[in-house]
């Protein structure tokens, strides 16, 4: 006996921890560098002190609540990682704003908190509350995501508690006396860069009607250019391993598939990619991943899992296995290659369901649908799930002959099938094992459909009777398997696409080729979306019933903070803004919009709307220390711009690496792309938004 590893979880498991441990030093030392630069290297420490101890904070939280790592939780602490540096950055800088106007540390400390812990708080929970759809949802996908929601917001929360206990104490023991500037508030925000910055908002608000427009005009621009970009429910793994599925015509003997599939394990051993070559015959492996969903035992089907070092030499042994299969490495079987995906599991990425009463009439439109797909340069590989018919023997019985002989069909039935399949006769004790002794006919004569006919059965006279005497042999095409969903006969057409291509756009392409099929379609029978369209859907179809829920807090949320329902509106207005970056980004980059993107746009919403409820809480606050609402709103923006610049940059920074992950990249794209767009939103639309919405008039001097 010897033993030989399949399969190492724990190369993967390291993999995605080290991964999280580079993006988790890069965020710390994004951070730090940006402090460093803008205000100086003690800030920079205390900010970048909040990163761990967020995450410390996290940790015991998981312990308590059983929650394990894995892929979605690691993802989800590399999303947080980008996050909850932005309220440490926000309490420090008000902190050392104010110790510029001649504060105490103390004092500064607890302005800091005033002022800035509130809409701090509602900004967090608004952005954990977007995640909660797929905290709550009920469907594979939401089994697969819901730590998500509970992650994001621990770390979140965690990280506001930081950012207004712990930060502002580490700046009371750590930041230096600041050197009060001699004109105090005002000549702080006197400089050239500043007196640059009010002048354009100014200019802002006299057109903000252009502004608006513009903006607005963007927004839709977005929205239609998310018609271009390509769609994606979960992205492929960078798992190195390689499936191949080996599939012989229905009824073939289990000898035959092991012989078809030694010979391709015997290719696959000489290749210098396949480092661990496994195939499983008659059924299909352990179910060692998530995503993956044990095969029904059939005699004609085998899988073959081969794993390579990296997903570089996956790709380049996918490709050598396609065009060996395609330089006949095994003509009698169907070879299907393919690698793990990420998400719910769904067998092939395009297909369709055709599903009707009488299973010829299904064949013919199985058929129509089948060839559409093969037509279409999108598709690699199109099949059915019934395979083809095959023949099978049928032996007409005559029953005057049967008469005249003496046998019922019952008894000419009875002794074919001992002739044939055989008879249990009796059993042989084998050490601790009892072996059954099966009685039938020799094989050279039972497997060969030519003799057949030469049967010989017994009268009830005893006299010898040949079989062709009393019926003859008929060949007829049969479907080898009959599928049913929902008691209705179904058969699935389904196919592979090339990598580059997205199931979701793949699919609204075959769907619109087949929309002549559908319409002449007789009554009783209907063709569904299947494959990767149909998980996304039930995702979708869960999830549409936590939405209001998740509005409903919002909105109840930022009315507790802001106390206005004209202001209640307009920050709730902000959180779609992002799209405006996001939509050009992935477009730039070649990137989908799927799953991962999504989250990240969740995200977006929750920092936009904190930018503007801390916006309008410096609006307020100015206004009440005597400014006009024209000089509040110009003066307001220009008090936010260091914060919401350093958060901006701080993010984007951290991000960029992220790009290079197979399953975050997207999200990363969407951050990146969104959070730039964000930030200009933050500090130019909003003024203008601001100005119509309550009605600010522009000023030519300041009130």
């Amino acid at each position: 006996m010897t033993f030989s590893k399949v399969s190492d979880q724990s190369v993967n498991i390291s993999g995605a921890v080290n991964e999280f441990m580079v993006k988790f030093f890069v965020a710390l030392l994004v951070v730090m560098v940006v402090c460093f630069v803008s205000m100086g290297w003690r800030v920079g420490i205390v900010v970048a002190a909040a990163v761990p101890l967020t995450l410390a904070v996290v940790f015991v939280v998981m312990a308590a609540t059983d929650k394990n790592f894995d892929r979605i939780t690691l993802g989800s602490l590399i999303l947080a990682l980008g996050l909850l540096v932005d309220d440490a950055i926000i309490a420090i800088e008000m902190m050392v704003v104010k110790m510029e106007e001649g504060y105490d540390r103390i004092k500064a400390s607890a302005y800091a908190w005033s002022h800035t812990a509130a809409p701090m708080l509602a900004g967090t929970l608004v952005t954990t509350i977007g995640f909660m759809p797929n905290g709550f949802a009920h469907s594979t996908a939401g089994e697969y995501t819901s730590n998500m929601f509970w992650i994001v917001g621990i770390a979140l929360i965690s990280s506001w508690v930081v950012a207004v206990v712990f930060t502002p104490y580490l700046g009371v023991k750590m930041l230096p006396d600041a050197k009060p500037h001699a004109g105090g508030h005002a000549a702080m925000y006197n400089t050239k860069h500043y007196q640059r910055f009010r002048r354009l908002l100014m200019s802002v608000v006299a057109r903000k009607w252009l502004v608006a427009a513009t903006v607005i005009g963007l927004f839709v621009v977005a929205i239609l250019g998310m018609g271009v970009v390509k769609k994606q429910f979960f992205p492929t793994s960078d798992r190195p391993e390689v499936l191949l599925e080996v599939q012989l015509p229905y009824g073939t003997s289990i000898e035959q598939t092991d012989k078809t599939t030694t010979k391709i394990e015997a290719w696959l051993r000489k290749q210098d990619e396949a480092k661990i070559v496994t195939a499983y015959i008659g059924q299909g492996p352990p179910r060692f991943y998530l995503a993956m969903a044990p095969e029904l035992p059939d005699p004609s089907f085998a899988k073959i899992v081969v794993y390579t070092d990296n997903e570089e030499t996956r790709e380049a042994l996918k490709n050598k296995i396609r065009q060996a299969v395609s330089d006949g490495l095994a003509p009698e079987a169907q070879v299907r290659v393919t690698q793990l995906v990420f998400g719910p599991y769904s067998p092939y990425p395009v297909a369709y369901r055709v599903m009707g009463p009488d299973p010829a009439t299904l064949r013919d439109i199985a058929s129509k649908v089948e060839s559409v797909m093969q037509a279409s340069p999108l598709m690699r590989t199109v099949n059915t799930d019934w395979g083809t018919r095959v023949p099978t023997l049928h032996f007409a019985l005559d029953q005057d002959r049967l008469q005249a002989v003496g046998l019922s069909s019952s008894a000419a039935a009875q002794q074919l099938q001992f002739l044939l399949s055989g008879t249990p006769i009796t059993s042989v004790r084998e050490d601790i094992r009892s072996v059954q002794v099966v009685g039938r006919a020799a094989g050279d004569i039972r497997l060969d459909p030519n003799k057949i006919a030469g049967f010989t059965l017994v009268g009830a006279n005893g006299q010898r009777i040949p079989l062709s005497q009393i019926g003859h042999v008929q060949v007829q095409m049969e479907d080898p398997i009959l599928r049913r969903r929902d008691r209705t006969p179904t058969i699935t057409v389904r196919g592979d696409i090339d990598e580059s291509l997205q199931p979701p756009d793949v699919s609204a392409a075959i769907s619109k080729q087949l929309q002549p099929i559908v319409a002449s379609l007789p009554a009783g029978y209907r063709i569904e979306q299947a494959g990767s369209i149909e998980e996304s859907g039930k995702a979708s179809k869960a999830m549409a019933p936590l939405f209001p829920i998740m509005i409903a807090l919002t909105l109840l949320i930022i009315i507790f903070q802001v106390r206005s329902m004209s202001a209640m509106v307009m920050v709730f207005m902000t959180a779609p803004l992002g799209l405006i970056g996001v939509v050009p980004t992935l477009l730039l980059f070649n990137q989908p919009f799927g799953i991962n993107a999504l989250v990240g746009l969740i995200a977006l919403s929750g920092i936009l709307m904190r930018n503007t409820l801390i916006l309008i809480g410096q609006i307020k606050h100015n206004e009440q220390e005597g400014l006009s609402p024209f000089h509040a709103i110009i003066e307001a923006t220009v008090q936010r711009a260091r914060p919401v610049l350093l958060t901006a940059m701080a993010a984007i920074l951290a991000f960029i690496p992220l790009t290079h992950s197979v399953f975050w990249g997207t999200l990363a794209y969407t951050l990146i792309g969104g959070t730039f767009g964000g930030t200009i939103m933050t500090l130019v639309f909003l003024p203008a938004m601001y100005a119509i919405w309550f009605k600010v008039r522009p000023e030519k001097q300041p009130a």
